[in-house]
């Protein structure tokens, strides 16, 4: 990946977290969103958004669906903030990495060390 697709997947990343926490007003929307890393295409035509959500599944579902169908409006909002000729296609997905890594340290810390006997 060049540098320049690094500094982009970070600005899309930092600029769509503000929009979801401070400019949109859906009912939908998780309070605790978070969006966790972008990847966007070599022509940065596209780019694909990785959002983590704390809830239900169908909190989650509801988040995927409601950031679904603010993609234009989110794109619009993206237009004046990139230096690029064409603002990319977004599509959100689930990131459950975060909720992955709370389980594995849920079943470490469950695992408790033997005692040794003196």
């Amino acid at each position: 990946m060049t540098r320049r697709a690094e500094r982009l997947n970070e600005l899309l990343r930092e600029e769509i977290s503000y929009l979801l926490a401070r400019e949109m007003k859906d009912p939908r929307l998780s309070v605790l969103i978070t969006i966790t890393r972008v990847d966007i295409s070599a022509d940065f035509r596209m780019a694909t958004v990785y959002a983590s959500v704390l809830g239900t599944a169908e909190e989650k579902g509801a988040t995927l669906e409601m950031l679904k169908a603010a993609t234009g409006y989110i794109q619009r909002e993206l237009k004046p903030k990139l230096a690029l000729k064409y603002v990319p296609s977004l599509v959100f997905r689930l990131d459950e990495s975060i909720e992955e890594g709370m389980r594995m340290f849920q079943l470490m810390d469950s695992l408790q060390a033997p005692e040794e006997e003196t």
